[in-house]
């Protein structure tokens, strides 16, 4: 049945003549399906007797399309393409879109005609853009492609179901709508729009049924059945009576039944479920034919039965094969200019991101353009999908090429040499991205991989971890304590992005530790045990035998051969990575460092829930950068800098002399701004050229990248040598930025090569490494083959014109018919007969001949076997560079040293005033002073904040006991102590008038409230699991910070434990720190002990309105109360509640036994007083023979019974 609001395409006589008549009637289906165009709510005319023949057939029958000749390509014909080639599909208008069914129509694009010559052109029409993709033809033959129709169908779907097209719409901006066209590929069969011209009427040709089943299908896609037809013939019912005009009636006979379920409904695959046409989806196991919800089951693969893959097409079972072993992956499938993803792939793309299904052979299909590539799978790994690429690795002439040399067979494998190759390229997930253009920013991106056993009854783990943009790997083994503290600063300090465990080997606390510290993104991946996460000794046999150092192992390496747990996990990574097609290039670079994530011998130690309190690198609001303690300090300009910065805080510096270096340095560039400007002017596009010199090492670097690189390091070069000559005139020639400078290794004759070793501008515009004459001889002999190639068809162009008699005959490419021969028509009679027009318009007309064929055809092969070539020339020069590999990577490091130093430089310079440079003394006691400290990471948001002076350690007590009215401002005074100690040990000034400290080895924190209810943990539970490891860790150069400790208990018990605790701090341990509280007997109980001083945060008072006005100052003393009722007043709960809790609290206050300790130091009878328990206890445990007292705990018990 012809479409609705369009004509019959078929190839039909041009006017109907009498019944039964052969002449008139081609296909008995073609003939039944067809039906009126415009009116068919319209009753059909009564028939005449289908006996009875037309003496006047003056009703013409629709104009027949002419039959498009196949266009000469360079597209393999193999032996069963015979039939193909006599039935093969015309095209004459664009197909609609699959987007949707209420698009504007599509224009017509040209035709060619029966013979070959070009039709007129239809001007100024919208052209549906169809790739054939003989760049990746496959030669599928499940699906024919679709005989076109003379009118474009009225808001109609019409997909090729041809494995060899890819048809999307045109829409009128294109930008909107990537998914919904396809561009023409050079390397496809030519489409060619031609102009219409009169067929010759004695031209007649028989459609074969394949067209005509294709062609005459339904509105719904339902195929009729020739056993349906009617046996009677009638054929005469379309003759016209004039002399018997009636109304049309509507035909009913012919057309098949719409409803749902009907036989010989034909549906298009996207319409369908998978299920429905691979049965081994209803049920999916993965590839060792385990269930869902088997323990052993694997979601990153899917069994296919034997019996499937031999109904599989060619196309299908090279797509299949890949696809089972990456289930849970995007697969991006090459067909031509395009990525495909088909089945469930597809469905998720449609599904997310609004791209449009249609099909491809048996599969449903979306596609996106080639060029569009990384946005798309940039958006899909945003999602938390793995993607796979799969790319092609020939052309169409380069497989036929192929075919020519190794002569395949014509037996069972003759079939699958029809299917162009490819090959899985890679595997992107969220941790393991390579390009820049898809990393999200200038951060590490880590993919960790974590083994964990016991040892000696305490939790041992080995880790293994690469950022797979630098090349970068780490490995460590450590035992840790039973919190979990190493490992926890550890997660904390990386926040991993995909992690690789070993399934069912980790323990519930470990897990917990993980979801933690971990975005919800994060890519988790449970490896087997054995077979992909591997025993230590089977990794060291792997990389030897893999043969990834060409000399010796990496020092690091070399030296863990014999920890069991770490080259496990390194073995797991290699593995994964391995999977990824990306192992090679990266351990290749043999870029291994020991990594400890407590670096107590050399640094500051920020373990995980510190770096977490205190907002370090995200805050605690929504997890953003904004508000922390990096991003005041980050002000670097290039990207491997502000990975180095990060390291940098993550281990501030403990050795004083270091720090003050790094201080001189500071000093040095704000005092003499000319060598930081110069710097920053020059470095301030630098690409990151840490990330693409291991493109460079893996040969996979895009020539414009490439290009980068060296301008890149010419950059530095000139940048060093500037400062070079002005390094006699600074104050710091020979401190660490005089050192840096001198350090710099010579670049200037490495680079002078590379100057002349090929095209850069074309390198930079058309993305090619083309070398300069003499650099490379085969690419020399290669082009000047080309060039005789395109001299002996100057000659024949010489020959042809001198014969016709015209110099404007030329050579001219339409599509992919390239050079072919363009006369002029006023010439064209001199024409010899046996050329081939193959194009023309109204001016010229083109032609190809054997000889100028031989020519073209010689030159593709020559121009294909030169493209093999640029590739390998491209991996020559980027070997060649990657020798210098140390020296380049050496070359990055000192510029990103630099460029750290210049960023806390700025950052200091940008703290306004007062700010001062922190002064370190070596003192036996620790000591902090800050005079007017105001907190860095809010001056740029507060205009008005209040300073406060810190005083901890020297010559008075070492503790604060902090109290004061709910939001005065106690957790504000504590976290900026912390971040002013930090930035001081990181070589950074302090916004206050002066800093005194000795250096401070470790900060712990216990702030806030939070429980970890799946772990079986309370509030109060996990208050205390934070300070069992504060009282552990913590040692006299250790800076404390607890806030409101035992609130999560009962009053009784969080004042008995938070007493304890403060006084082992202050008695035992001797650290620095502050004790923020609400329970303001701790005040009267600490009152004589001498490490202990309190303090309040002071504050304004209103009882009768209830109101509190908060000063932000600290001031000696205590507070005298915690103004609870005030707040709620003022949070606006209501007045009879607030008056009723008053109440209560003032006849709890009268009874409590606490609130007569408070009383008893305003007594003036001393003789009253009680002596403390902490005191009792420490005498009582010195009276013990087996006492375990310090020599400082006794100190301090001798001080407490002087001050009584």
């Amino acid at each position: 049945m012809a479409r609705k609001g369009s004509t019959p395409a078929s190839s039909t006589p041009a006017t109907l003549q009498k019944a039964g008549s052969s002449s008139g009637q081609k296909s008995i289906a073609a003939f039944f399906s067809k039906t009126p165009t415009s009116a068919s709510a319209v009753k059909l005319p009564e028939r005449s007797s289908p006996r009875k023949a037309s003496s006047r057939p003056n009703f013409s029958a629709p104009t027949s399309r002419p039959r498009l000749t196949p266009v000469p390509s360079s597209d393999v014909v193999g032996p069963e393409d015979d039939e193909d080639i006599k039935a093969s599909p015309r095209f004459g208008y664009g197909l609609i879109s699959p987007a949707s069914a209420d698009r504007d129509q599509t224009k017509p694009v040209e035709v060619v005609n029966g013979t070959g010559t070009p039709s007129r052109r239809v001007k100024s029409k919208k052209i549906n853009y169809v790739e054939s993709d003989s760049e990746g033809t496959d030669n599928d033959e499940i699906f024919k492609s679709r005989t076109a129709q003379r009118q474009p169908p009225a808001k109609r779907r019409k997909v090729s179901e041809s494995a060899d097209e890819d048809i999307y719409d045109q829409e009128n901006d294109i930008d909107e709508d990537l998914d919904d066209f396809i561009a023409a590929d050079d390397s496809e069969e030519d489409v060619r729009p031609t102009k219409r011209k009169r067929q010759n009427k004695s031209t007649t040709r028989k459609p074969s049924i394949d067209e005509e089943e294709e062609e005459n299908e339904p509105d719904t896609e339902i195929a009729v059945a020739l056993d349906d037809l009617p046996e009677s013939s009638t054929a005469t019912q379309w003759t016209f009576d004039p002399q018997n005009p009636q109304p049309l009636q509507q035909r009913s006979t012919n057309l098949p039944s719409k409803k749902p379920g009907t036989a010989g409904k034909k549906l298009k695959p996207h319409m369908t479920e998978p299920e429905k046409r691979y049965t081994w989806l209803e049920e999916i196991r993965d590839i060792d034919g385990n269930p869902k919800g088997h323990p052993d089951y694997d979601p990153r693969t899917i069994f296919i039965p034997p019996l499937a893959w031999s109904k599989f097409s060619p196309f299908e079972k090279q797509y299949w094969e890949i696809k089972q072993k990456f289930w849970d992956t995007i697969v991006f499938f090459k067909k031509g200019k395009f990525y495909e993803l088909y089945e469930n792939d597809a469905t998720i793309g449609h599904q997310l991101f609004d791209l449009k299904l249609t099909d491809r052979v048996n599969m449903r299909m979306v596609g996106v353009p080639e060029s569009s590539l990384d946005m798309w799978a940039t958006q899909f790994v945003a999602k938390g999908f793995k993607i796979a690429r799969v790319d092609q690795r020939e052309t169409a002439l380069g497989k036929e090429m192929r075919d020519r040399e190794e002569k395949p067979g014509k037996g069972k494998g003759a079939k699958e040499e029809k299917v162009i190759r490819r090959e899985l390229a890679c595997v992107l997930t969220a941790g393991t991205l390579v390009e820049g253009a898809m990393l999200q920013n200038d951060m590490s991106t880590w993919c960790v991989a974590i083994k964990e056993s016991v040892r000696d009854e305490k939790p041992a783990f080995g880790i293994a971890f690469v950022d797979t943009a630098t090349g970068q790997f780490h490995v460590t083994e450590f035992v840790d304590d039973n919190d979990l503290t190493r490992f926890e600063t550890f997660v904390a300090q990386t926040r991993p992005q995909e992690l690789l465990l070993e399934k069912g080997a980790l323990s519930i606390k470990t897990l917990r530790i993980l979801k933690n510290n971990t975005g919800p993104t994060t890519i988790w991946n449970y490896l087997k045990p054995g077979r992909e996460f591997w025993e230590g000794h089977i990794t060291v046999k792997e990389i030897e035998a893999s043969n990834y150092f060409a000399q010796e192992w990496p020092q690091v390496l070399e030296e863990s051969k014999d920890k069991e747990l770490l080259m496990s996990a390194l073995g797991a990574l290699v593995h994964y990575l391995r999977t990824l097609k990306i192992e090679e290039s990266l351990v290749t670079m043999g870029k291994f460092e020991a990594y400890d994530p407590i670096k107590k011998a050399t640094s500051l130690v920020l373990d995980g829930q510190t770096l977490i309190n205190l907002e370090v690198f995200v805050n605690t609001f929504d997890g953003g950068a904004d508000g922390t303690l990096f991003q005041l300090l980050d002000r670097c300009v290039t990207s491997f800098g502000k990975r180095l910065l990060k390291l940098w805080v993550c281990h501030p510096l403990l050795d004083t002399q270091k720090i003050n270096a790094r201080l001189d340095a500071i000093d040095a560039l704000n005092a003499d701004h000319k060598t930081r400007d110069r710097f920053t002017a020059e470095m301030q596009k630098m690409p990151d050229l840490e990330r693409l010199i291991s493109r460079v090492h893996a040969g996979t670097c895009k020539a414009q990248d490439f290009v980068r690189v060296l301008e890149g390091f010419e950059q530095i070069e000139y940048t060093f040598s500037l400062l070079k000559e002005g390094q006699s005139k600074s104050v710091d020639d020979q401190g660490v930025i005089g050192q840096l400078i001198t350090s710099m290794p010579e670049l200037h004759s490495r680079l002078k090569y590379w100057q002349k070793a090929f095209d850069r501008e074309k390198g930079r515009e058309a993305g090619i490494l083309v070398p300069e004459r003499g650099i490379e001889e085969d690419f020399d002999e290669s082009q000047d083959y080309i060039e005789s190639i395109h001299k002996e068809l100057n000659d024949l162009l010489q020959i042809w014109r001198k014969e016709l008699g015209s110099s404007a005959v030329c050579y001219r490419d339409n599509g992919k018919e390239i050079m072919q021969m363009e006369v002029p028509i006023k010439v064209t009679k001199k024409v010899p007969k046996d050329w081939n027009q193959m194009s023309a318009t109204q001016a010229v007309k083109r032609y190809y001949f054997d000889d100028l064929k031989a020519l073209v055809r010689k030159l593709q092969e020559a121009q294909e076997t030169h493209s093999q070539i640029v590739k390998e020339v491209a991996g020559r020069f980027y070997a060649r560079f990657d020798e210098h590999y140390e020296i380049w990577l050496a070359a990055v490091k000192l510029v990103a040293q630099l460029d750290c130093l210049i960023s806390l430089a700025k950052a200091s310079s940008s703290l306004g005033q007062p700010s001062c440079r922190p002064t370190f003394v070596d003192e036996k006691r620790s000591v902090m002073e800050f005079e007017e400290l105001r907190h860095p990471c809010l001056l740029d948001k507060v205009d008005d904040f209040i300073p406060n002076d810190i005083k901890l350690g020297g010559d008075i007590a070492n503790i604060t006991l902090l109290t004061g009215a709910n939001a005065a401002g106690k957790s504000t005074v504590l976290r900026m102590t912390c971040v002013a100690a930090i930035m001081a040990q990181v070589g950074c000034y302090v916004p206050c008038k002066s800093a005194r400290l000795t250096p401070v080895d470790r900060i712990m924190s216990r702030l806030g409230a939070q429980d970890h209810i799946f772990a079986a943990q309370s509030t109060f539970f996990v208050e205390l699991a934070e300070t069992k490891k504060i009282l552990t860790e913590a040692s006299p150069r250790s800076l404390v910070i607890l806030d409101e400790l035992g609130r999560g208990t009962s009053s009784h018990d969080g004042v008995a434990v938070a007493q304890a605790v403060l006084h082992h701090l202050a008695s035992h341990i001797g650290c620095l720190g502050y004790f923020a509280t609400h329970y303001h007997s701790l005040s009267a109980e600490f009152d004589r002990h001498p490490e202990v001083v309190s303090k309040r945060m002071q504050i304004m008072v209103d009882d009768a309105e209830r109101r509190v006005t908060f000063m932000y100052k600290v001031e000696d003393g205590v507070a005298e109360g915690s103004f609870g009722m005030h707040c709620a007043a003022m949070c606006g709960i209501a007045k009879s509640v607030v008056d009723r809790a008053e109440e209560a609290a003032h006849e709890w206050e009268h009874t409590s036994r606490i609130s007569q300790k408070l009383k008893v130091k305003q007594e003036e009878d001393s003789n009253n007083q009680e002596l403390p328990l902490g005191l009792l206890s420490d005498v009582a445990s010195l009276l013990r023979e087996e006492s375990s007292m310090d020599h400082r705990g006794i100190d301090a018990l001798l001080k407490s019974i002087e001050g009584l």
